[in-house]
């Protein structure tokens, strides 16, 4: 048998208090970048530790990080029922996606039939937490009938533990999930009443990663994005270790108009999970803050930033080639790039191109002259929203190509003194566009990027415009602006309705307005703005 001297002995010992202080110091920062909550369980203290890591990481969605840390949790407790519980949510977007059965089965390790598995949950409250998991994971149907399962046993245990706090959390995003599985009327109600719940605990707990989470989706939109911007301020600060917590708060920035804040927390976003990310990991963070820093950054009108974001998106796409999302990615993005700066640009029309790259293509052919080609463009948009009757966006995207192209044709026909012929053409085209806008307004009210890639209230406002109709112009560009604030086309294409109306104030306003976002002289409308006010 070996025997250690005395010293070597001391060394071993020294060695191994070192190693559990760098373990327990890790942990601790692990802890301070994603917030602060309180979730007692009936697991071991080891177990435990990982379990609240795993929380952590769940409330703000980093789904990988959280997955890892529950299932060092079971390695340390395999009975440890609320292991399991975390697992059951790491496979997919609360939110949305397809069916996956990967949460049954973590379930399933815990117990073959949900009798065992309530036997592993020795409290009241893990009981409720097990079977709302059970309802999420083994709800015979679709997921519209998962998320409104797991909503309705999450009220149930809130209602029996209303004052504990991740109850409270998780009943919150369990109401944000179900509300996706609701009609539009009771979405709205169910929204706002799980807002008002995140921000409850917000007030409560400034530094709980998940209240300001989930009251940026539940007021994601024009009209209550104002009340949760105090909580997208914070929470990026809050749980710095997630891409998601990064990328988040620009929802609301987004509402507001706030571009440099939505290019440099996407760049963050970004940088985050391209940190984290290893070969087989998902991409969905990087995907996401990539398409959306762009946008701000094209709102910005900087144009190098936005090629510095496809480049970024065509090296995500070949370290995982074959992954759809940073495939269409990357076509959206290059759609939104041509739209936005005007940097109009053929391709060959094909079966393959999708909405946002027809959109783009038909936009160009319009402005390039290319009639004909912008007429087949609207016709395969028109057989693509025929195949998909409920997608407004393809409606929408169709008659917006089709309108451009018609009034082409008709400003032909004025110029060649055709004015009967060439004023109904128009009337037509201005027709096709109010249908745009009123499709557009029975939707859903934006939030994120431009969807489609051209607002319809914004291209209208730009043609009627364009066909002296001062006043119907400046009405659409109003509500562009009520809708997205602080777009530039659409502050400029305000700017300029003033100014036809010779309402001299209120164009400088715009003018000004539009000077605070771009700023390069090389601009030919930041050169028409300084040119009105006079710089």
């Amino acid at each position: 048998m070996l025997k250690r001297s005395p010293l070597k002995l001391v060394i071993a010992l020294l060695f191994s208090l070192n190693s559990t202080l760098l373990i327990n110091n890790s942990q601790a920062a692990e802890f301070e970048q994603i917030g602060t909550f309180d979730f007692p369980t009936s697991g071991s203290a080891a177990a435990q530790e990982h379990f609240l890591l795993g929380v952590g990481y769940l409330h703000s969605f980093g789904l990988t990080q959280a997955q890892a840390e529950f299932l060092k949790a079971q390695e340390l407790d395999p009975d440890f029922a609320m292991a399991y519980w975390g697992e059951t949510f790491t496979y997919q977007h609360p939110f949305f996606g397809q069916k996956d059965e990967r949460p049954g089965q973590a379930l399933l390790k815990l117990g073959a039939s949900s009798e065992e598995r309530l036997a592993q949950a020795p409290t009241a409250k893990e009981k409720g937490f097990v079977r709302a998991a059970e309802a999420y994971a083994l709800t015979v149907g679709d997921m519209r009938a998962r998320r409104t399962a797991w909503m309705n046993a999450m009220a149930d245990l809130y209602n029996s533990f209303p004052d504990d706090d991740e109850v409270k959390a998780f009943y919150t995003v369990a109401m944000l999930a179900g509300a996706t599985a609701a009609d539009p009327s009771a979405r709205a109600a169910i929204n706002m009443q799980a807002g008002a719940m995140a921000l409850e605990l917000f007030r409560k707990n400034g530094n709980h990663p998940g209240a300001p989470h989930y009251a940026i989706h539940a007021f994601d939109d024009p009209i209550h994005a104002p009340i949760a911007l105090e909580a997208a301020s914070k929470y990026a600060d809050i749980a710095p270790a997630v891409s998601h917590a990064r990328h988040m708060p620009t929802h609301i920035f987004i509402q507001h108009g706030m571009w440099n804040e939505v290019s440099n927390w996407n760049e963050s976003a970004f940088n985050a999970g391209a940190a984290l990310w290893k070969p087989g990991d998902t991409v969905g963070d990087l995907n996401h803050s990539s398409d959306w820093g762009q946008y701000g950054d094209l709102q910005l009108a900087d144009y190098r930033r936005s090629q510095l974001w496809m480049e970024r998106a065509q090296q995500v796409l070949a370290d995982n080639p074959g992954d759809g999302r940073s495939a269409s990615t990357i076509k959206a993005m290059q759609a939104r790039h041509t739209i936005e700066s005007q940097q109009w640009k053929i391709q060959e029309l094909s079966d393959e191109l999708n909405a946002n790259e027809l959109l783009a293509l038909g936009l160009s052919a319009v402005n390039l002259g290319e009639l004909d080609l912008a007429n087949s463009v609207a016709d395969r948009l028109a057989a693509l929203a025929a195949a998909s009757p409920n997608n407004t966006v393809l409606k929408v995207s169709h008659l917006e190509v089709a309108a451009l192209t018609q009034l082409q044709r008709a400003a032909d026909q004025l110029r060649l003194g055709s004015s009967a012929s060439g004023l109904e053409l128009q009337q037509q085209a201005l027709s096709m566009l109010t249908e745009a806008v009123t499709l557009t307004e029975q939707g859903r009210l934006p939030n994120g990027a431009a969807n489609p890639m051209k607002p319809a209230h914004e291209l209208s406002g730009e043609a009627f415009l364009a066909a002296d109709k001062p006043e119907m112009a400046l009405d659409l560009f109003q509500k562009s602006l009520s809708r997205m604030p602080n777009r530039p086309w659409s502050l400029l294409g305000a700017a300029r309705s003033y100014a036809k109306l010779n309402q001299i104030v209120d164009a400088s306003q715009m003018y000004e307005s539009l000077l605070a976002v771009w700023t390069d002289d090389s601009s030919a409308p930041v050169r028409e703005a300084k040119k009105y006010l006079g710089y």
